[in-house]
């Protein structure tokens, strides 16, 4: 009798979305847009439950940080990711290859850290603004 080890691809499709919503820190709501938007389509399980592998994870990844580090809205990135599966780049390395071609273009981490910073601002109420409330 032979015993077969099930081996875990990274593309199988085993990662509910709350799971994954709390590896990427971010809401559920935000997993479904990115659904909708087709810049990271979970599987469908036989209950019609989205299901995430690990390489959707690291397309999250990716996605966040061409977002909040970059500033590049999602039409942008749903072009960035179409341009990283036809250059055959892997999952686990979108982020290295990303921030090579940024500084390739001199988006150093000066101009990512004040994308943080003033992307980190939007939406939020400043005290004067709560003041006249």
């Amino acid at each position: 009798m032979s015993v077969k080890k099930n081996k875990l691809n990274a593309d199988d499709p085993v990662l509910s979305i709350g799971k994954v919503a709390q590896a990427l820190n971010l809401h559920q709501r935000t997993l479904r847009i990115y659904d909708e938007q087709n810049l990271l389509v979970a599987k469908r399980s036989k209950q019609n439950r989205r299901l995430y592998s690990i390489n959707d994870i690291e397309k999250g990844k990716l996605i966040q940080f061409l977002t909040r580090n970059l500033a590049i809205n999602l039409a942008g990135v749903r072009i960035i990711l179409r341009l990283l599966e036809t250059s055959k780049v892997k999952p686990d390395q979108y982020i290295d290859y990303i921030k090579d071609v940024a500084k390739s273009v001199k988006i150093d981490s000066k101009v990512q850290q004040y994308n943080v910073e003033r992307l980190s601002k939007r939406g939020k109420k400043t005290s004067q603004t709560v003041a006249k409330v």
